[in-house]
């Protein structure tokens, strides 16, 4: 009897595991992956620890196609900030921890 209630938390506990396995990835913008140059997070920028360089975060914006990357300033909120030129117009840029890229 011991065993067959063993064997039938054992069965129970690997349904669980594998029903956990199959949940999707979370789109509310707490996705811990970076982004791909092809990708953006739909809630950009997302707030969080950021550790990226300023360097770092300059030749992110650059390789994303904006020029003259000027000002950045790391915020309080985790996202870089600053001034680009992108198609001859100067927008405001951020850069967050999932190397997301947004202009305005």
């Amino acid at each position: 009897m011991k065993k067959l209630f063993m064997a039938a938390a054992l069965v129970g506990a690997s349904t669980f595991a594998a029903a956990a396995q199959t949940t999707p990835p979370a789109t509310d913008g707490n996705t811990p992956a970076v982004t791909t140059p092809e990708t953006t997070n739909p809630t950009a920028p997302v707030e969080g620890a950021n550790s990226f360089t300023e360097a770092q975060a300059r030749d992110r914006l650059v390789e994303g196609g904006y020029a003259d990357v000027a000002g950045l300033t790391l915020d309080d909120k985790g996202v870089w900030r600053g001034t680009a030129m992108k198609d001859g117009k100067s927008v405001n840029v951020a850069l967050d921890y999932q190397g997301n890229i947004t202009a305005n």
